[in-house]
């Protein structure tokens, strides 16, 4: 075991990009092996016996005094469990085909499983307090007031909820269900292997070549992609078959609507606001996808593109690599530009260990920020290849660690935000960076390059999130008419490709296996609309601080402090906006089509 530790603080590797940061994991334990891991693996079993000891059977008789103290107690569980997980699971992500991380996430899962089985019967017998009582002891002076919002969130289930045996049964059974076909989609996207042109590449570095500036390399590597998926398809249908089909069962047992209600009740969102989204956006691909590529094509001097086409760099966008140095300084002088604030919540990310950025054999493929627990900080991961693309993955991401810094301050119970608002401060922080560079532009082959790749970014969001999210739609509503063949899923893939793409594309053979990789598909199904929401959200946003709201900076920071503690109705009204209000998604459709007037304009 200790040669697979080096890898948790390694020294940064210095290559074409600069010294790259590498994560240090000793913030939440000083190694896998180490007296602390274990002396907390074995308090959590013992706090959480001590807890169902206590209170089970008891929550309706509580004071209000005791169900603060109830509360409290199982926040620090809450923290204990999601302290040694979030260890275990970065150590994964760092390199997910070494087996003996695999092991111990795998065991630790398996064994955290089942310590904390005995807590089932809290939220279930949360959901039995009667109303007159429930709100009464949440009005009291002297209880739990402040964490009325996740127990509301928590009592908007009772209508779906089972008995208590059948919820134990789900939380024990999780193990081999969903988080194993989990477990054998990472491993094998991991594993993939691609041969392009006699060179093999992981899936990272061939889905990177779609973005090459040599069109025959983008074709290279999406043949390859082709090749790849298409060989393993079936293994990949079989996944979201069993997943689709997990997830109709319990929908039914829980008396869910539909296969989307559940995120929408975890998000907090009303489904009426995301289908307002939704159609917002459906009826806008004409003039915004569709017209945008039509424009790309005359660019690329192509009459039709082809799959490998769509993220191309523009022939006058000169290729630049950018080193890390200057990756940190413009997103941190970007932030800065914004508030000097934002940029100091920033900057230990890059000086302490909290980013592992370079690309790496069996690493996690994509970015993401992990919050671990408000009693620690966020780690961000990204493959870092020098291209701008990354540094608006940098400037997301960050956003991402800023704004789960500044909601740590709820607490645990209360930090974590709904799905809806989570994009806000990356997607911002997207925004920031783009403007900074735009204003510093002056040549105009490069301000054409800069708007064309910010535009394309935001049809990656916002319409491809959305035909994503239909996608998925369309997958479970197919499911549940029976089992799906490679082919039937292929076809349902094809369709809302056409419908967000346009006439200008013309699809490769094996194109049509490239919903495989998609891993929200698997890990949080109908997760997607979420970006789309960000986007639309902080282009409204946007607005507003372009306009000169006043104090939109201190309105801005008590959005993001809020953490999961308001609605988004109540967050967004000292802005001016309301998401429910079909306008608002209007407003933010239409900064993207106002940024293809411009590239336009520059045809002229």
């Amino acid at each position: 075991m200790a040669g697979s530790m080096a890898f948790d603080a390694q020294e940064p590797a210095k290559g074409e990009f600069g010294a790259l940061p590498e994560w240090d994991l000793t913030d939440l334990y000083p190694a896998p092996d180490s007296p602390e891991l274990a002396a907390d693996t074995e308090a959590l079993g013992q706090r959480v016996a001590r807890f169902a000891q206590t209170y089970q059977n008891r929550l309706a008789d509580l004071t209000p005094a005791e169900m603060l103290a109830c509360i409290e107690e199982y926040e620090q569980i809450d923290i204990l469990a999601g302290r040694i997980m979030s260890y275990v699971g970065l150590r994964y992500y760092q390199n997910t085909t070494d087996p003996i991380r695999a092991k111990q996430m795998g065991d630790l899962q398996g064994k955290i499983t089942d310590l904390t089985t005995p807590l089932v019967f809290f939220s279930l017998e949360f959901n039995r307090i009667p109303d007159e009582t429930y709100q009464a002891v949440f009005a009291a002076a002297d209880g739990p007031a402040r964490y009325k919002p996740v127990f509301d969130r928590m009592r908007a289930m009772r209508p779906h909820q089972l008995s208590d045996e059948l919820e134990q049964f789900l939380h024990d059974n999780s193990v081999v269900g969903a988080v194993a076909w989990n477990r054998l989609f990472d491993e094998t996207t991991a594993a993939l292997t691609f041969d392009v042109d006699g060179e093999t590449l992981g899936m990272e570095a061939t889905l990177n070549l779609l973005t090459d500036h040599d069109r025959a390399r983008r074709e290279a590597g999406a043949r390859a992609l082709a090749k790849v998926f298409t060989a393993n398809v079936g293994l990949f249908a079989r996944i979201h078959n069993t997943l689709a089909k997990e997830k109709a069962i319990e929908d039914k047992w829980r008396k869910m609507p539909s296969a989307q209600h559940a995120r929408h009740l975890s998000n907090h969102v009303e489904p009426e606001v995301v289908e307002a989204l939704r159609n917002a956006v459906t009826a806008a691909y004409p003039r915004l996808s569709h017209r945008y590529y039509a424009l790309k094509a005359r660019w690329l001097g192509l009459d039709k593109l082809q799959v490998w086409d769509r993220n191309a760099p523009l022939p006058s966008d000169t290729p630049r690599i950018i080193d890390w140095p200057e990756a940190r300084a413009t997103v941190l002088d970007a932030y800065a530009g914004f508030s000097p604030d934002l940029a100091d919540l920033a900057r230990p990310f890059f000086d302490k260990g909290w980013i592992d950025a370079g690309v790496k054999p069996g690493k996690a493929p994509g970015a993401f920020a992990h919050p671990t627990v408000t009693t620690a900080h966020p780690y961000i991961l990204l493959n870092y290849l020098g291209k701008p693309r990354d540094v608006m993955t940098l400037a997301h991401e960050l956003g991402h660690g800023v704004h789960q810094r500044l909601a740590a301050g709820q607490g645990e119970l209360l930090a974590s935000t709904p799905l809806t608002l989570a994009e806000t401060a990356s997607v911002f922080g997207e925004m920031l960076t783009f403007r900074a560079l735009l204003s510093k532009t002056t040549d105009p082959a490069q301000k054409k390059a800069l708007l064309a790749g910010k535009v394309e970014d935001m049809i990656n969001t916002v319409i491809r999130q959305i035909a994503f999210y239909d996608f998925e739609c369309r997958l479970h509503a197919a499911r549940a008419e029976g089992e799906l063949t490679p082919d039937d899923i292929n076809a349902l893939w094809m369709q809302v490709q056409h419908e967000s793409l346009g006439p200008v594309f013309e699809f490769m053979p094996g194109y049509e296996t490239f919903w495989t990789y998609i891993p929200h598909f698997v890990h949080s199904p109908f997760y997607v609309y979420a970006y789309a929401f960000g986007d639309g959200l902080v282009n409204a946003l946007y607005a507003a601080y372009e306009d000169g709201l006043p104090d939109f900076q201190a309105r801005y920071f008590d959005l993001l402090r809020a953490g999961g503690s308001r609605h988004h109705k109540d967050l967004l009204a000292p802005f001016g906006l309301d998401a429910s209000d079909p306008a608002f998604w209007d407003k933010g459709l239409s900064m993207i089509e106002g940024l293809i007037d411009q590239l336009e304009a520059l045809e002229d």
